[in-house]
């Protein structure tokens, strides 16, 4: 299951504030800039969601400045869809290798620093494949207006800005 980690403040002075974000064994560090709106993964051309998944890493994920929102797909949980809203200094988000996500930024945009645990089989090329939705249909299904509805997780006064993709 996915986790929502909190981080710890180490220091305080005036106007200056000190957090302790260290990922244990994290081997890899991604930075993440969202401008303006953005989906990532964008949708196929037929307009079906797409999914990133990483078979060999584990995503630790710390949104910097602005807001996004996390759809996420993993069929070995009880409930397999869940939609997770990130904020700026707020926890940091795990996900377990296998986890289907995709994220959608604020209108303003979002920088998000992942702080991934990579195992040593993972490239570039088996982690960062796009699974197209419309090719999938047990992820389809689990992410269409049909299914039951996803479980929401964020803070007071977040939004979500859509909840299916069809």
């Amino acid at each position: 299951m996915f986790e929502l980690i909190p981080y710890q403040k180490f220091r305080d002075t005036p106007s200056v504030r000190f957090f302790d974000i260290t990922i244990p064994n994290s081997n890899v560090r991604d930075l993440v800039f969202h401008e303006g709106p953005a989906v990532s993964p964008n949708n196929s051309p037929e307009g079906y969601w797409q999914f990133y998944l990483h078979p060999h890493q584990e995503d630790n994920l710390l949104s910097l400045s602005g807001g996004r929102t996390f759809y996420l797909v993993n069929f070995s949980w009880d409930c397999p869809f869940h939609i997770v809203r990130l904020e700026a200094n707020g926890d940091i988000l795990r996900l377990p290798p296998g986890t289907f996500h995709r994220s959608v930024s604020d209108p303003d945009g979002s920088l998000v620093l992942n702080q991934a645990v990579r195992t040593v089989t993972a490239t570039v090329e088996s982690e960062f494949r796009v699974y197209n939705s419309g090719e999938i249909p047990r992820l389809l299904r689990a992410t269409s207006k049909a299914a039951p509805l996803p479980k929401l997780h964020r803070s007071p006064g977040s939004q979500v800005t859509q909840l299916r993709a069809a």
